[in-house]
């Protein structure tokens, strides 16, 4: 097999094209075990993801959980699934052609928006090639995650490196490395919760919940934690709420190890127990709605406060497709790709404008 990819056709004087991949978790197919299988080998191979050494858990994710795992969680994505498909894989698609329609109304030119899941398809390597072929000589990256994690954030660059090695000719490429305490995302995710208690009224507690990590993570110095207790305290100024309104989770757990606490059922149980009424849960750490919002927070989270003792339950959606989301996503990255927007000085121009600064230079000695 040749290392290198064939290039596209190239004509001279083409314009360079600027392109953004946004990049999310990733799907299987269908809701289906065989669907899932793959799915969760390709994600849970990722030593980004599951650092144990391999001698150790390629017995054990090949042995157990690729013959227990896949069967359980087809029917969790069934409970959640569209006739659009998998919930992540539709309001991605929906948020790059949102973001790109939005650049064009800025009056933002030549650029060239395209969207990859991380496992599963359509992949990050099909998005690179597409957009190689629409003539991007840079290219910006937005991981749709906006709490930088090793698992996550760094596992989509990690990607991106290992398919560009197959490239013979390189683009530039820049990432968008988090947006945690970006203002137009916070406004957004406060104006969100607003809408919702403007329909429904409040509740007695506003549970943000964030997707876990192993706490050895953060032991090891991944900032993530950091960054989501930052969301968390941005999003509940914005809303002004008092410390005992609300209170930050983690959801998520896999396997036996600690993760980060407090964990997010255990909690609402918890509420339940001690007579809250009411509680409403966002999902600050999810750009899109998906298996984790929709099947455990939604579902399963719901019934357990319900069972504990709880009267009423509210989830408010993830941000999807709104308006004041793609705006504040509109803004993050033309605050990254402006540089490359601005038509460079004709040559002559340029020549001039080096010398005057050599002579400059010499002036000064």
């Amino acid at each position: 097999m040749a290392r290198y990819w064939p290039e596209p056709a190239h004509t001279h004087g083409t314009p360079e094209r600027t392109g953004v991949l946004l990049v999310n978790l990733g799907t299987p197919a269908a809701p289906t075990a065989a669907a899932v299988r793959p799915y969760l080998k390709e994600f849970l191979s990722d030593p980004r993801v599951v650092e144990i050494p391999r001698v150790i858990w390629w017995p054990i994710l090949n042995g157990v959980i690729l013959n227990l795992r896949p069967k359980k969680s087809a029917e969790k994505y069934a409970a959640v699934w569209s006739d659009a498909g998998s919930p992540l894989k539709v309001h991605t698609e929906r948020q790059a052609k949102l973001l790109a329609g939005y650049l064009g109304h800025a009056g933002v030119t030549g650029v060239v928006v395209d969207w990859a899941m991380r496992y599963g398809a359509p992949s990050i390597a099909d998005a690179l090639v597409r957009m190689k072929a629409d003539g991007c000589s840079r290219i910006l990256v937005v991981p749709l995650y906006p709490q930088y994690a090793a698992s996550t954030t760094a596992s989509v660059i990690d990607e991106v490196a290992r398919c560009l090695t197959h490239w013979r000719n390189l683009p530039e490429i820049r990432y968008v490395r988090n947006f945690h305490d970006h203002p137009g995302y916070v406004a957004a995710l406060a104006k969100s919760v607003r809408d919702h208690w403007a329909k429904h009224g409040e509740p007695d507690q506003l549970v943000m919940s964030f997707h876990g990590i192993p706490k050895r993570s953060l032991d090891l110095g991944d900032p993530y934690h950091c960054e989501c207790h930052v969301t968390a305290r941005l999003l509940a100024a914005k809303l002004d709420l008092p410390p005992e309104r609300w209170q930050l989770t983690f959801q998520s757990r896999f396997g036996k190890a600690e993760w980060l606490k407090p964990y997010t059922q255990p909690t609402l149980e918890a509420l339940g127990r001690k007579g809250t009424d009411r509680v409403d849960v966002i999902c600050p750490g999810f750009a899109s709605d998906c298996l984790e919002t929709l099947e455990e927070i939604a579902l399963e989270c719901r019934t357990a406060f319900l069972g504990a003792g709880g009267k009423a339950f509210h989830y408010i959606p993830c941000l999807n497709e709104r308006h004041d989301w793609i705006a504040a996503l509109t803004d993050l990255v033309r605050s990254r790709i402006g540089d490359w927007l601005e038509a460079p000085a004709p040559a002559a121009e340029r020549l001039a404008a080096t010398a005057q600064r050599a002579r400059a230079a010499g002036a000064e000695r």
